[in-house]
């Protein structure tokens, strides 16, 4: 038989494959569109000179029923306290770092672990599995949804070895953190001054119970701590601030870590123990309680990358991690129990109190780089959407959202955008995204009649001309989503003052405080810390103080100027494994991403591109009206309601 006949056959097969795959993708992509990326018209009276009014003082407000709205200030122990021995002391301390192959090129990030993405300060520590080769797919960069910039080759020399925590080693006294333990009083007086009425803080679970309760309570519990927790607690009273308190924020103790954690329902017990312990000593000082802050990266960064302290996968367990019955979902559901279980043993012990419960939610937006992006895209959010809120939303007083930026997602890896602006930590900067969130959230769980709070929003910036316009337009994407309809009672800031940032070590500044850690930790408030202040005390985001915010960030985007940035990409702008322990400079971009002005590009693939192009040839085109409306819709961004 003639080959002929077959190769047309196959070639006709082939095309008839191509047409149904391009045909699927853009049925999946218009869904998305009409779902994620209709356009909107900012609610936004843009001609006032008060652009939002945020009800701060209940006697200056018309409306008797309109409840209170309130600024704070969040943090946690990991980040700030010293003379803790916890798990990412040992870790950032912990030298041993297989460099096998660590000279070979690094792979880039897989976009579908970039859906559950947290908060905008972490990055994947080049940790092996259980001394096997350690994965070279920056899988908490694809967790944590951040993208990174550098040239294409990093030379590891002998003499710069690896660490589990970037820019950690390069500091004096990293373990000091910011002396929150010995001396609370320092962070406090700037929370204090900066007018916020609500204080967010954690207690360590490490440093609660520094042993495994196998011989009961009394031999595992530091009652000492617990008394100077008291004291700490009382001074963010002293200080006429409210207390949000964290009970689980990223931090297992070591002796969890040793057995699997939240792999194991006995870890629900222990945490449960814990949870006790903390409630009985400060139920009459709490305000608000955070059972967990951002499950579902927790989760995913220690079993399923193994790039974070206690999880310890094998290859198996991070291959299988994502499936029904994997590590994932294992933890998770642990963790919805205990969520559980403390949400009511908070509401039996202070029930006079009315105590107020809930979780802090990492929330990111991802938006897919081409045309065929968007199955990844859906895929990522399968993971980290609303399962976890779903599981526990009979047993929430608010839902606490974590909101910091976006992502792109392009094939298996994670894009960065060139004209796009980033946070130090890769972290784009869209507060249309947090507008989007809200009204999604409210419009999944406007049964439960809950509200909702901006648990944390920030952005890491040491120059300090991205923060400003970033603290006032993420400030009106929330009065946006309020004038729709949205129940916000309060927004926190990350955070006070520059800290500890997870893997990334001292490099991301996310404070509206400098630190000098070159001069015992001396602090210098940065422009943003009074902008905040004004905004906290007045309630209001002025017209002229935004102006003045964006045109000083367009002066410098406009003169070229650079700033630090602590992420490394190929030359294909793919997000490589592990943070910078010193910065590279990037360049301020001239792009409106205000709040209502954000234009999304179009589809980047040869495709999409082609289509454009072929359009534009054509007489019939449509007139420019529709053209820009089309240009707006095109680019999908699937939001991504992850931390």
């Amino acid at each position: 038989m003639s080959p002929v006949p077959l190769i047309i056959t196959a070639t006709k097969l082939a095309g008839v494959l191509a047409s149904i795959t391009v045909a699927a993708n853009a049925f999946s992509y218009s869904r998305y569109q009409k779902r994620n990326l209709a356009p909107f018209d900012s609610p936004i009276d843009e001609t006032s000179d008060t652009l939002a009014i945020f009800n701060v003082n209940r006697s200056d407000s018309d409306d008797e029923e309109e409840e209170d709205f309130f600024f704070g200030l969040a943090t946690a122990p990991a980040h700030v306290e010293d003379r803790l021995n916890d798990a990412w002391l040992q870790f950032a301390q912990n030298d041993s770092v297989n460099t096998q192959d660590s000279t070979a090129e690094g792979k880039t990030t897989d976009a579908i672990m970039g859906s559950a993405a947290g908060d905008g300060g972490s990055q994947q520590a080049p940790t092996p599995l259980k001394k096997k080769k350690p994965l070279r797919v920056a899988m908490e960069a694809k967790i944590r949804g951040l993208v990174t910039y550098i040239e294409e080759e990093i030379s590891t020399s002998s003499e710069e070895e690896p660490h589990n925590v970037a820019a950690w080693h390069n500091v004096p006294n990293p373990e000091e953190r910011l002396r929150f333990w010995s001396d609370p009083d320092t962070e406090l007086k700037l929370a204090r001054d900066t007018g916020v009425k609500v204080f967010r803080m954690g207690v360590d679970w490490t440093r609660i119970m520094p042993k495994e309760p196998v011989n009961g309570l009394k031999e595992s519990i530091n009652y000492a701590a617990l008394e100077r927790y008291r004291w700490i607690i009382s001074r963010v009273q002293y200080y006429n601030m409210k207390v949000m308190l964290t009970l689980f924020h990223h931090s297992l103790p070591p002796w969890a870590g040793d057995y699997g954690g939240w792999k194991l329902e006995k870890t629900v017990n222990y945490f449960m123990d814990f949870t006790r312990v903390v409630v009985d000593n400060f139920f009459e000082l709490v305000d608000y309680w955070v059972t967990f802050n951002e499950p579902h990266v927790f989760c995913m960064l220690t079993y399923c990358a193994g790039s974070w302290p206690g999880g310890h996968p094998d290859m198996l367990e991070a291959a299988t991690s994502a499936l029904p019955t994997g590590v994932f979902n294992q933890s998770m559901h642990w963790i919805a129990v205990a969520h559980c279980q403390a949400y009511d043993y908070i509401h039996e012990q202070s029930v006079l109190l009315n105590p107020i419960v809930g979780v802090a939610h990492h929330v990111s937006f991802m938006r897919p780089y081409g045309l065929f992006d968007i199955a990844a895209v859906s895929l990522g959010n399968s993971l980290s959407l609303f399962p976890f809120l779903d599981d526990i939303s009979h047993k929430m007083d608010f839902i606490g959202i974590n909101y910091y930026g976006q992502e792109v997602v392009c094939g298996t890896g994670l894009k960065l955008v060139e004209n796009d602006e980033y946070s130090e930590s890769g972290r784009g900067v869209y507060p249309d995204g947090l507008f989007r969130v809200l009204l999604h959230y409210h419009e999944r769980y406007k049964h439960l009649k809950i509200p909702f709070i901006i648990t944390e929003n920030g952005v890491s910036d040491e120059t300090d001309l991205i923060r400003k316009p970033y603290i006032l337009e993420h400030l009106l994407a929330i009065y946006g989503a309020m004038m729709m309809g949205v129940r916000v009672l309060g927004y926190l800031f990350w955070t006070i003052s520059d800290n500890w940032e997870w893997a990334d070590g001292y490099g991301p500044k996310f404070g509206l405080v400098a630190v000098d850690r070159f001069n015992d930790l001396a602090r210098v408030p940065r422009p943003s810390y009074h902008l905040f202040s004004k905004v906290v005390t007045s309630g209001k985001v002025t017209r002229e103080d935004r102006n003045k915010a964006w045109n000083e960030l367009q002066k410098a985007a406009r003169e070229k100027k650079t700033r630090p940035f602590y992420r490394a990409t190929n030359k294909r702008g793919f997000m490589y494994a592990g943070g910078l322990d010193e910065p590279i400079w990037r360049a301020y971009v001239e792009r409106d991403w205000r709040f209502g002005h954000y234009e999304m590009d179009g589809l980047q693939d040869p495709i999409s591109r082609f289509s454009r192009f072929i359009t534009r040839l054509l007489p019939f085109r449509r007139k420019k009206g529709e053209e820009d409306l089309e240009e707006y819709s095109e680019p999908l961004v699937q939001t991504v309601y992850a931390n």
